[in-house]
């Protein structure tokens, strides 16, 4: 089945960075990372997620990291020097990235965002985040991602 090129992939053609797409069947309505791995057919460790947050001022976030894991708020403020950070709003997201919930892709967003990627990348060599839409994935080497968002590696979860 042919698959639209999203914003995601479209920076990625631009910049010539290979990738591989993985598209899932999501009528079930189980678009979660850890459904999405076994869709896939991926081991759970290699799917991450896309989480933004935001600080008390103008400050967006980028924390990619395990599906299986949860975004660590105090670690994660620290991180970006922020007092306190909290998620966006399900509302507030397509209006900040450009993308729907479920099919946020740390690559192409509105802006270019500061980019967090959890210590886990590590042991690694590619991962895959969501593609820019519902239904797609994108697997992409780690080191690649961290160019193309120019990301920094931080332990950010519980």
């Amino acid at each position: 089945m042919a698959t639209t090129k999203t914003n995601a992939m479209r920076i990625l053609d631009a910049e010539k960075i290979p990738y591989i797409v993985h598209t899932y069947d999501n009528k079930d309505g189980k678009i979660d990372g850890i459904s999405v791995a076994g869709k896939i057919g991926k081991e759970i460790e290699m799917v991450y997620k896309t989480l933004v947050v935001k600080d008390g001022g103008a400050g967006v976030y980028v924390f990619v990291i395990p599906v299986a894991a949860e975004l660590d708020l105090k670690k994660a403020a620290k991180v970006v020097k922020a007092k306190k950070i909290e998620m966006i709003a399900v509302k507030d997201i397509q209006k900040t990235t450009g993308y729907i919930r479920g099919g946020c892709s740390p690559i192409g967003m509105k802006k270019k965002y500061e980019t967090i990627l959890d210590k886990s990348v590590d042991k690694l060599s590619a991962i895959i985040v969501s593609g820019g839409k519902i239904g797609t994935q994108i697997e992409i080497t780690v080191e690649r991602l961290i160019q193309v968002t120019d990301a920094k590696v931080e332990e950010v979860i519980h």
